[in-house]
């Protein structure tokens, strides 16, 4: 059988492993059922869903003809570092690396550093919008997880707020 998009194909299998390698995880884990869910109810579900999802995509790669078999292009280094870099950063300064002398900078510092360098993954930086993309997010977060969550974490830098 031929493969009419490469693209689609090796998406459906990303998503296929991906799926297994979830609903695998998941055994780990009370499973319960509908009405009383366990700590691994979610995730089998959702590696079912994943690997369902991949299997369409898969099956529609091989069916379904493409113009020029969407080719799979070269791999895109600078995104994925600079994706990858503002989500370590992020982790990072929220809440700090003791060990090496790196204090807690909260949620806000961590918001703002995350979408900095996350803006830079793309083809143009414009500081003006990422700056208010950062603040719309760092409002935002600050609601959703302190205000209404009630979650306990650093939201200011620790030299600060002491």
């Amino acid at each position: 059988m031929k493969i009419k998009s490469q693209k689609d194909f090796w998406s459906g299998l990303m998503f296929m492993a991906f799926g297994i390698a979830f609903a695998w995880g998941a055994t780990n884990y009370t499973i319960g059922e509908g009405a009383r869910m366990g700590p691994g109810y979610f995730p089998l579900m959702l590696g079912i869903l994943l690997t369902i999802i991949g299997l369409f995509v898969t099956f529609e790669a091989l069916v379904v003809e493409t113009e020029d078999g969407e080719p799979i292009g070269k791999f895109a280094w600078k995104p994925l570092f600079f994706i990858i870099g503002s989500n370590l950063i992020f982790g990072i300064l929220l809440a700090g690396l003791p060990k090496i002398g790196i204090p807690a900078m909260g949620l806000i510092v961590g918001i703002y550093a995350l979408t900095f360098v996350a803006a830079l993954a793309g083809e143009e930086f414009k500081a003006k919008e990422v700056a208010i993309l950062a603040t719309v997010l760092a409002v935002g977060s600050y609601l959703a997880f302190i205000v209404l969550l009630k979650l306990q974490f650093p939201v200011w830098p620790s030299f600060i707020t002491g």
